[in-house]
């Protein structure tokens, strides 16, 4: 655990030390851009070669595709209760997103032109869904139901195998109930070299999503502007503002449920001026930790990426939430300061307002993808949406009077930037008859 104060002139400067993104490591970007080569070169038998190294899974070709009748079958496995949350959670989902669709437009601009916009879904997306300890269940509805919701045509999903060669029943399950029928049975940067580049049984996509560790990241970095990438999600984190009103069982059950993720770099930081407030919580996270199966991650999260920070007013704590720019910000504070922080703290990747609405709401449930920006990107960026799963184009349409009313402006840069060929192009149809 570490602990600032915001009285302290030199706290920006000892976050910003704290928090500086890893440096970018040489030996993860050597073994990725080898990766990455192997699959633009040999396709197929690399992708089968990586598959065995980093997984432990042989497999055959035909086995890397997982068999639509596996995916079908994997929702008679679900007991009743699963599936009925997995369904819950999709269809709140998808009334999330539904709402977030960028609308068609024209207008006229100064010279009677008609100008506008329209919005298509991508063609094909690369989903990626990590291993691992757990079968991220979850982050198949935050990204696959978004996807299919805006109405992309062609969805497939990547996630490794297990060393016997299957994937979780469950997660099977999921992707069936998300209506998605193409997954593939590999992991780590190989998945994404083989989405960017293709094979002959993975065919390239234009665009690839989804969380994933370092290796996940750097693959995506490599391949940038040969697709598309989302966004590069790095350890989870939270930020709890409290106040006198707040619960510290509550703050303490919430901060320790984002170091239960696992890789042991999350970020959890508690933000308040009542110093009660801080010791009862730091308290309760020692009482509850022994009661969870996960304690030893969980504690060794916390030593290193437990930040308490005494803030001395509102003002403060503004200016500290805005600077971390945390994944998550939950504002477990009265009624009355919940919409003052909303509308000042404006770096968080999701806001999670009042003393009833833990994170994990958001992780699983509520509705907006949990697939969100790490880092202090949130100063930059935002989670992922439905706009993410669609592209823009600009629409101008000019008739022979409107030309006329922009011939001045277009001749003008013409000569400003030498380029008489482009004057040309509107002067020539002012001069040509009308059909």
């Amino acid at each position: 655990m570490k602990r600032f104060s915001c009285g302290d002139p030199e706290l920006y400067a000892k976050l910003r030390s704290e928090l500086v993104l890893d440096a970018r490591d040489p030996e993860v970007e050597r073994v990725v851009n080898e990766i990455v080569t192997s699959i633009e070169d040999e396709g197929d038998d690399a992708l089968l070669a990586f598959t065995e190294r980093f997984d432990n899974a042989s497999l055959s070709l035909d086995q890397l595709r997982v068999h639509p009748d596996e995916l079908s079958s994997a929702i008679d496995v679900l007991i009743p209760e699963d599936r009925t949350a997995i369904e819950e959670a999709i269809a709140n989902v998808r009334h999330f997103h539904a709402n977030g669709f960028p609308k068609d437009w024209t207008t006229t601009n100064s010279h009677g032109g008609k100008i506008g916009e329209r919005h298509y879904p991508l063609r094909r997306v690369g989903i990626y869904v990590p291993g691992g300890q757990v079968p991220l269940i979850s982050t198949v509805i935050m990204t696959t139901t978004l996807a299919k919701t805006a109405g992309v045509n062609e969805i497939a999903v990547a996630t490794p195998p297990r060393p016997d060669g299957s994937i979780a029943p469950a997660l099977l399950a999921a992707l069936s109930l998300c209506e998605v029928n193409e997954v593939y049975k590999v992991g780590g940067a190989q998945a994404i070299a083989a989405f960017a580049h293709g094979t002959a049984t993975i065919q390239a996509v234009d665009k690839i999503f989804g969380p994933g560790n370092a290796y996940v990241n750097e693959a995506k970095r490599q391949v940038f502007g040969l697709v598309g990438i989302d966004l590069l999600p790095g350890p989870s984190e939270v930020m709890v503002i409290a106040d006198k009103t707040s619960s510290p069982a509550c703050i303490a059950a919430d901060l320790l449920a984002q170091a239960e993720h696992g890789s042991g770099k999350e970020h959890v930081f508690l933000v308040s001026e009542n110093l009660s407030m801080i010791e009862r919580t730091l308290a309760e996270i020692e009482r509850q930790i022994e009661a969870l199966s996960h304690r030893e991650v969980i504690r060794s999260t916390l030593e290193s990426g437990l930040y308490v920070i005494e803030a001395v007013d509102e003002k403060s704590i503004v200016e500290v939430a805005n600077f971390i720019a945390p994944e998550h910000l939950e504002l477990q504070v009265e009624d009355a300061m919940i919409e003052r922080l909303t509308v000042a703290i404006q770096g968080a990747g999701a806001i999670l307002q009042g003393h009833d609405t833990p994170t994990v709401l958001g992780d699983f449930a509520a509705g907006p993808s949990h697939v969100l920006p790490t880092g202090r990107s949130s100063r930059f960026s935002s989670g992922l949406r439905l706009s993410d799963f669609l592209r823009r184009s600009s629409i101008v349409c000019y008739d022979r009077n409107a030309l006329r009313e922009a011939e001045s402006v277009v001749s003008r840069f013409s000569a400003m930037e030498s380029l008489d060929a482009h004057g040309r192009t509107l002067s020539i149809r002012l001069e040509t008859p009308e059909a």
